[in-house]
C-alpha cells in the first residue's frame, strides 16, 4: 500500500471511530437523562417530560420506537429530545423545538422543526396535539413523511 492509501486508511479509521463515539456518547446522555426523569412525577396536565411509542414513515414504511424528552424552554417553547430506533436496533438522536399552545381545555397544539443535517434528510416540520397523557405529530421533510404516537410510559 503506498504512503497515500495508508494516510487515507487511518484518516477513514478516525472518521468512523469518531462517528461511533459520538453515537455511543449520544445513547449515554440521553439514556442518563431517561432515567433521571424517571423518578420525577409528572403532572397529568402537563407536556412535559417522558414519552414514549412509535414512528412510522408513509414514504417508505420504516418504522421503529421512539422516545422524547420534553422540557420547557419558556410558557410556550419546549425542547424535544428524541432518540428513535430504526432497523430495529440502530439508535438516533435529534432535538426539535415545539411552539406550543393551548388547544380545548385539555390539551395543546403544537409546531416546530429539527434540522438532522444532510445525512438526516435534512430540516423536519412537525405540526400535532397533545394531552397530559397522548402525543401524536405528522412530520414531513423533504424525503420523508409520516406520523409518530407517544403516550406516558
Amino acid at each position: 500500500m503506498t504512503l497515500k492509501g495508508r494516510s487515507r486508511t487511518r484518516h477513514l479509521v478516525s472518521v468512523a471511530f469518531t462517528a461511533t463515539l459520538l453515537v455511543l456518547t449520544g445513547c449515554s446522555h440521553f439514556n442518563r437523562d431517561w432515567q433521571r426523569a424517571s423518578k420525577r412525577t409528572d403532572p397529568t396536565n402537563a407536556i412535559e417530560g417522558r414519552w414514549e411509542g412509535t414512528w412510522q414513515s408513509d414514504a417508505d414504511h420504516h418504522h421503529g420506537k421512539l422516545q422524547c424528552l420534553m422540557t420547557a424552554e419558556t410558557n410556550s417553547i419546549y425542547q424535544a429530545r428524541f432518540q428513535a430506533t430504526f432497523a430495529g436496533i440502530l439508535k438516533f438522536h435529534y432535538t426539535a423545538q415545539f411552539k406550543m399552545q393551548p388547544h380545548g381545555a385539555i390539551g395543546w397544539e403544537f409546531n416546530g422543526e429539527a434540522n438532522l443535517g444532510k445525512f438526516g434528510g435534512g430540516t423536519y416540520y412537525y405540526e400535532g396535539r397533545a394531552t397530559g397523557t397522548n402525543l401524536s405529530s405528522i412530520y414531513r421533510s423533504k424525503y420523508d413523511r409520516g406520523t409518530f404516537d407517544l403516550h406516558r410510559p
